[in-house]
């Protein structure tokens, strides 16, 4: 029996030491704390009620379909004074020198910076869209006329960066990154024709056409170039708000002049050419290719 009992004690597991339970409890404390997390649902508590989140529908999409990029006239002091007043503002502005990115809006919330605007199948555009305003002094007067001021780049590296993330972030469509000069061609003409929109186009950001494109269609349009009807429905089929008149009107002057600072800006006078037509068209088979059929373009354009 003794024999027996010393045997049991031999073998009798040892209890861990205070020491060492402390250590383990310790070390199951983040993952007990991970799972209760994970588990627990989450609340926000509101006046009154709480929400329950734990849930998320797949069906959705970002309120943005575009993005609206403005010239403030004015230095950032006087920019910040008039965008953070009562009667206008902006998601973003991005100063001149040493380039800095305010925002004044959530990107969630509308900001008041399109005004009256409307482009392809919407109108209003501050509902849709996020606007980043840019310091820049825009056009101003020269013993030799009119001059526009240029885009630092520096700047425009900045820009691209905030445009990038932007555009990636609300899946906007190329065509949908757009100038207020084109969502409202009668009252705006920024962000003028310094604005560089082939930089930012080769950053991944807006439309551009192709270059061998442009040049077969010039090629046909210089010797049958598109009659204003023609030109008025390719203009509004791309997006710009145009009504089809069949008359060169001050709205049809005023759109052309808006198209061309933005896709030709060696010629912005607002008047009609192979050059111009030929880019547009480029855009339209690009971007736009149903919209083409409509037009009757000239046809076997690659000769």
């Amino acid at each position: 029996m003794r024999a027996a009992r010393q045997a049991t004690r031999r073998y009798r597991p040892r209890r861990p030491s205070l020491g060492l339970a402390r250590k383990g409890w310790l070390w199951a404390m983040p993952c007990l704390l991970a799972l209760t997390a994970c588990a627990a649902p989450t609340l926000e508590s509101r006046d009154g009620y709480q929400v329950d989140r734990r849930y998320t529908a797949p069906g959705q999409s970002s309120r943005v379909r575009h993005l609206v990029l403005h010239y403030t006239d004015s230095d950032a002091r006087r920019s910040l004074s008039t965008l953070t007043g009562p009667h206008v503002s902006a998601h973003y502005v991005l100063t001149r020198e040493a380039p800095k990115v305010y925002q004044l809006v959530d990107e969630s919330r509308r900001a008041w910076h399109a005004g009256a605007s409307a482009w392809h199948s919407r109108t209003n555009l501050n509902d849709t869209s996020i606007g980043i305003e840019v310091v820049n002094r825009g056009p101003y007067q020269t013993p030799a006329g009119r001059a526009w001021t240029p885009y630092p780049s520096a700047q425009i590296d900045t820009l691209i960066a905030l445009a990038r993330d932007i555009v990636a972030r609300h899946a906007i469509d190329p065509v949908d990154v757009v100038g207020h000069a084109d969502i409202a061609p009668r009252r705006k003409i920024d962000p003028g024709p310094r604005f560089p929109w082939y930089r930012l186009y080769r950053a991944g950001i807006g439309a551009w056409p192709e270059t061998e494109r442009v040049m077969a269609y010039q090629r046909r349009f210089m010797a049958s170039p598109p009659s204003l009807t023609q030109w008025q429905r390719a203009l509004a089929a791309y997006g710009y708000p145009v009504a089809v008149t069949g008359r060169f009107d001050a709205l049809t002057h005023d759109t052309l002049r808006a198209f061309q600072m933005h896709f030709r800006p060696t010629r912005h006078d607002g008047y009609p050419d192979a050059h111009s037509a030929a880019i547009l068209w480029a855009l339209l088979e690009k971007y736009r290719p149903e919209a083409l059929s409509d037009l009757r373009s000239p046809p076997n354009i690659n000769g």
